[in-house]
């Protein structure tokens, strides 16, 4: 038989970082998770991707066990990365900060698939592109930049 769901966190912790100070610690305490067990586990299973936040959604069952499953970063951050930005532009639309290629928004809609509601790449990739729009981030060509 099957556990019962009792609980189902999401969080957004930075990869390899993971430790019992909020949010973590405060979410999973609450309903009685080993707090320090799921620390351990998070950080084995995002090593060597140091610098990405990470969304997790934590089931946790009625006997306090839990199980999570780590989806990838958000657009967002996988846009600023590549175009070298510490962050959007606070006026979209009007001010262009900076700008990335079409080939890098084709890479972030391959890493973003499984996350995304489609299964055609076009599709995926238009996706990024008008999240980094919204971001203030110009898509370039391969020629220019």
């Amino acid at each position: 038989m099957a556990k019962k769901v009792v609980a189902q966190i999401k969080l957004h912790v930075p990869a390899g970082q993971a430790n019992p100070a909020p949010p973590v610690g405060p979410a999973l305490g609450q309903h009685g998770v080993n707090i320090m067990q799921f620390c351990k586990q998070f950080n084995d299973q995002t090593k060597g991707r140091e610098g990405l936040i990470l969304p997790a959604v934590i089931s946790v069952y009625e006997d306090r066990t839990f199980t999570f499953i780590i989806k990838s970063p958000p657009s967002s951050i996988l846009i600023k990365r590549a175009a070298n930005l510490a962050k959007a532009s606070g006026t979209a639309g009007k001010e262009v900060i900076g700008s990335i290629t079409a080939k890098q928004v084709q890479e972030i809609a391959k890493q973003k698939m499984n996350d995304l509601n489609t299964t055609d790449m076009e599709e995926a990739a238009r996706i990024i592109a008008g999240t980094a729009r919204s971001m203030g981030i110009k898509i370039a060509e391969e020629g220019q930049k």
